[in-house]
């Protein structure tokens, strides 16, 4: 299944029933009046927060979302019933703006619920309009439409870590060793081209498509994949030992979050400030263990934690895991 993080959809609350025009006619009431009900109200329109990443894809063919209409009046002054609500859901972290008002809803939380569209009103029956001079009311009302409008909806991705490095530095197996995520992995460039998440314990890891230099002008996978990083509480950076100049490629993509955080609007949170940690993957390509304990020095010294993985060895993989239960519990 096609990831999709974008979509533009049409959507419109319920009509409100019409209100009729009806008559009593009953036995021994020789001068029957207006018996016409109102009409019950549109349906409105919600959007509901789910955790469910892919399910925008199931509104690629289908475009159009409308409330049910409020039911017409009816006789003897029953009042319709009213039109059930439409609920779209989205997932979380989805930003729902409206194109025509320009107004905007985010959905940061599973079962979230906001109004998008407010149900038209339903009509008036002739009863409504019956008076001490108007006795027999010709008069009702139609009920109103629903708001409608031309919705964007843009999904930036929540998850408690995310993991970012070039491509090939080992997300997709860690994601996958640490949960049951079962991303795609190969032995090549840009295997990810679709974010992934994983279930650890409770908390969610997403694994962020490969970044490369030039990605906050839109090279590689560009723009579309550092968006997903922004709500992100904390970074897993990888390098792998597969680079000749590890520290230089660390800082690559290090730049490209700085680059990003310059077009960010007034109170957005910035990627170059979040916190990050090192991890540095495919110990097991190294024979000689002083050139690892080399590059950790080196790498300490940019004052983060720093932590060492093969995932071709189950002790550190093991250790890893425990170190990131830590990680997560200490975290507010």
């Amino acid at each position: 299944m096609a990831f999709i993080d974008e979509i533009k959809i049409f959507a419109k609350a319920g009509r409100g029933g019409d209100g009729v025009v009806r008559w009593r006619k009953e036995k021994f009431v020789p001068k029957g009046g207006p018996s016409g009900g109102d009409g019950g109200r549109g349906g409105d329109f919600f959007a509901l927060a789910v955790r469910d990443i892919h399910i925008l894809s199931k509104y690629k063919a289908k475009k159009s979302f409308e409330a049910v209409k409020g039911e017409d009046g009816g006789k003897k002054s029953l009042h319709g019933k009213n039109g059930e609500d439409y609920v779209l859901e989205l997932p979380i972290g989805s930003i729902i703006t409206n194109l025509g008002t320009e107004e905007s809803w985010q959905l940061t939380e599973e079962d979230q619920k906001v109004l998008l569209l407010r149900g038209g009103y339903g009509g008036f029956g002739n009863e409504h309009f019956k008076s001490s001079i108007n006795v027999a009311p010709q008069e009702f009302r139609p009920g109103q439409d629903g708001e409608f409008g031309d919705f964007k909806i843009e999904l930036e991705l929540f998850a408690d870590m995310g993991l970012i490095g070039l491509p090939n530095a080992g997300k997709s197996s860690l994601l996958n060793a640490l949960t049951n995520a079962e991303a795609k992995v190969a032995d090549y460039a840009f295997t990810t081209l679709d974010p992934n998440l994983g279930d650890f314990y409770g908390y969610i890891i997403a694994d962020i498509p490969g970044l490369i230099e030039g990605a906050s002008e839109g090279k590689g996978l560009g723009v579309k994949f550092l968006r997903h990083i922004k709500r992100t509480k904390m970074l897993a950076h990888l390098v792998s030992f597969e680079n000749n100049n590890m520290l230089k490629t660390y800082k690559e993509i290090r730049k490209e979050l700085e680059k990003y955080d310059k077009n960010l609007k007034l109170g957005e949170d910035g990627l170059a400030s979040k916190e990050e940690i090192i991890i540095l993957t495919k110990t097991d390509v190294i024979e000689d263990p002083k050139f690892i304990v080399k590059k950790i020095k080196e790498f300490e010294k940019l004052g983060k934690k720093v932590y060492t993985l093969s995932l071709y060895d189950d002790k550190s993989v093991k250790k890893f895991r425990d170190v990131l239960v830590k990680i997560f519990k200490s975290r507010p």
